[in-house]
């Protein structure tokens, strides 16, 4: 039997803005995901929170303003820990420009307010497919 895929997810710096990335984790869970939610987090402890819990997916929710920064922060620390395979995915409301240089960054996927769950999950178990999460 496969294990579930687990996803740690978290709101990223200190951004106030919860329910999305609440709804979102409670949907992720429905649809059969194991998801640990963090709350408010700066990328370090993200990252340390993924190695602890074998994270195959990071989740990052930003309103905040913060994402070119701290985003490709998370990808960066994954990668010095050697969790290049880890899936880094982001939602929120993020100017549309922005999502090629987040993508550039390692960022897999950036999703807006007008995504529905299904193209979440679709994403992350295409990345499963390809190598990005659990077997």
């Amino acid at each position: 039997m496969d294990r579930k895929i687990k996803v740690v997810m978290a709101k990223l710096g200190l951004d106030i803005h919860w329910r999305g990335a609440v709804a979102i984790s409670r949907l992720l869970r429905d649809a059969g995901m194991e998801v640990v939610y963090l709350g408010n987090q700066f990328p370090e402890a993200i990252v340390n929170a993924a190695i602890q819990e074998g994270a195959d997916v990071v989740g990052l929710s930003t309103l905040g303003g913060n994402h070119l920064t701290l985003g490709p922060k998370v990808v960066r620390l994954l990668g010095e820990h050697g969790l290049n395979d880890v899936m880094v995915l982001m939602g929120g409301v993020i100017p549309p420009d922005d999502f090629p240089v987040l993508k550039a960054a390692g960022i897999t996927e950036v999703f807006g307010p007008e995504t529905t769950i299904e193209e979440i999950v679709n994403c992350i178990h295409a990345g499963q497919k390809n190598g990005q999460a659990v077997s």
